[in-house]
């Protein structure tokens, strides 16, 4: 970790977001955005993971009203590994998410959303439970490591959310991501690592850590024809604005 934040500072990376993504992590997660003023986490079960304790809506409302938890997730639905299994057999995963969308929605804080091969389930699913523009209740969130079309991102983009981009649309064959990117409004734009996970180029391979921001900043910049500082400053800002428990004195 020291290696890390050193790293971090050296690229002018200012402050990190842990993503839980099971309730047996949540404790090491949490003690990391406790440890480190500038790192903040959540509270989720991401979509992947079976076999694992599965969350109520007080298993989640209870953790994020811990200090320094600021978002609800990883959560969402995944139908990539489905194996032998139908897209009705994974029931299970769509309560999970609605539980989620619940708890979100209960402790006002917004959802962190992984959505692949899924995204019309998903969508649908947010507005069943409520999610609309305007509306005072709603969760909020995130559609992060965005990945899907250009027609997912405009849904999501009029439910209100937010679209965060990682190392992806850094790769020579995500010219469809670039175009995304080109299209969200900068006052919805956010960048990510997703670490140790999808390192940017030319680190693809690699792992990844959150001082490799910038390099996705510069293609989102280049993408754009906007300046890097631009960039830099408008996601800041949208980071502080959805995530809105993060203090810059915390």
């Amino acid at each position: 970790m020291p290696e890390i934040r050193l790293a971090m500072q050296a690229a002018l990376v200012e402050r990190a977001l842990c993503i839980c993504t099971t309730l047996e992590e949540f404790e090491t997660v949490h003690q990391l955005a406790t440890t480190y003023d500038n790192f903040w986490c959540t509270v989720g079960v991401h979509p992947d993971n079976e076999d694992v304790i599965e969350p109520s809506v007080a298993d989640l409302t209870s953790r994020a009203r811990l200090p320094k938890v600021v978002g609800i997730g990883e959560t969402g639905l995944d139908y990539f590994w489905l194996k032998e299994r139908t897209v009705a057999e994974m029931e299970w995963q769509r309560e999970r998410f609605r539980v989620h969308i619940r708890a979100a929605r209960q402790t006002g804080k917004p959802l962190v959303i992984h959505t692949r091969c899924a995204s019309d389930d998903t969508l649908a699913i947010l507005k069943e439970e409520g999610e609309s523009p305007g509306k005072d209740s709603r969760a909020r969130g995130v559609f992060h490591c965005f990945t899907e079309s250009m027609d997912v991102a405009r849904a999501a983009l009029d439910l209100g959310f937010y679209i965060s981009f990682s190392g992806i649309v850094t790769f020579k064959n995500a010219s469809d991501i670039r175009d995304v990117a080109r299209f969200v409004p900068l006052d919805r734009l956010l960048i990510e690592t997703d670490s140790p996970y999808l390192a940017p180029m030319p680190y693809r391979g690699k792992t990844n850590n959150p001082s490799y921001v910038p390099l996705i900043a510069q293609q989102i910049a280049d993408v754009r024809q906007q300046p890097l500082a631009e960039i830099a400053k408008a996601s800041s800002h949208n980071f502080e604005t959805l995530f809105d428990g993060v203090t810059v004195h915390d």
